[in-house]
C-alpha cells in the first residue's frame, strides 16, 4: 500500500485579487463614480448637448435620453446633474439668458433709459444665433406645451421684468412687467419665428428706437 502523501512544507499563496479598485454595484438611477469624476466639464458638456437638442427637435421631441446619447454619457447623469427634462430646458434658456447678470445692468443708475436698455438686451440676445437657437425652441414650445410655458414665464417674466419692476418701484410691478412681456414676446414671435416683412428684416437699432419709449412708459410711468 501507498503512504499517504504528506502535506508540503511550503503551501501555496492564497489567490490575490484582481489588480485595480473594486467598483461598488451602483443603485438605479445612480451614475458610477467615474461618470462624474470631471464634474463641471461634464456638466457643461451636457447643457450644450441639450442646448443643441432642444433647437433642433423642439421641447416635445427631446427626450433626456436624446440629449445623454448627444453628449456620451449615461441618461443617469442627466438626471444627476440637472433633474427632469424641464429642468433641463430652463438651465439651458437661463444660459442664454443669464438673468443674475442682465437685471443690475438693464436697471442701471435709475429709471432714465431703462426701456432703452431693456429692449436693446432683448433683442441682443435674439440677434445672436447661439442664444436664438433655444429661444426659439421655447417659444415655438410655449404655445403648446406648458411646461415650456412655465419656463418662459419663470425666466422672461418673473426673473427679469417683474425684478425690474419691482426694483425702480413703480404701482403695479406685476402688471407692468407682464405688459412689457407681451410686447417683446410679440416681436420675438413675428421677427424671429413667424418672419413678418418687413420687421423680421429690420434693423435692430430702428426696433429699439420705436420700441424703448412704450417700454419706459410701461415701467416707469405712475
Amino acid at each position: 500500500m501507498r503512504e499517504p502523501s504528506e502535506p508540503s512544507a511550503h503551501p501555496e499563496p492564497p489567490a490575490e485579487p484582481p489588480a485595480g479598485p473594486v467598483r461598488r454595484r451602483r443603485g438605479p438611477g445612480r451614475p458610477r463614480q467615474d461618470e462624474t469624476d470631471d464634474g463641471p466639464g461634464t456638466q457643461e458638456r451636457i447643457r450644450l448637448a441639450a442646448r443643441e437638442v432642444f433647437a433642433e427637435r423642439g421641447y416635445d421631441k427631446t427626450s433626456v435620453r436624446g440629449v445623454a446619447k448627444v453628449a456620451g454619457v449615461d441618461p443617469a447623469l442627466v438626471h444627476h446633474y440637472f433633474g427632469s427634462k424641464d429642468d433641463l430646458f430652463a438651465a439651458v434658456i437661463e444660459v442664454s439668458m443669464e438673468p443674475a447678470l442682465v437685471v443690475p445692468a438693464i436697471i442701471g443708475d435709475g429709471p432714465d433709459g431703462i426701456g432703452e436698455r431693456l429692449a436693446r438686451y432683448f433683442l441682443g440676445i435674439w440677434e445672436n444665433p447661439v442664444s436664438r437657437a433655444p429661444l426659439l425652441a421655447v417659444i415655438r414650445s410655449a404655445l403648446t406645451h406648458e411646461a415650456a410655458a412655465k419656463v418662459l414665464r419663470g425666466l422672461i417674466l418673473r426673473r427679469v421684468l417683474e425684478r425690474v419692476a419691482a426694483d425702480l418701484d413703480v404701482p403695479d410691478p406685476t402688471l407692468r412687467a407682464e405688459l412689457a412681456a407681451s410686447h417683446m414676446i410679440g416681436i420675438a414671435l413675428l421677427r424671429y419665428v413667424v418672419r413678418v416683412e418687413p420687421l423680421a428684416s429690420a434693423d435692430p437699432e430702428a426696433i429699439v428706437a420705436l420700441v424703448a419709449p412704450t417700454l419706459q412708459r410701461y415701467l416707469t410711468e405712475e
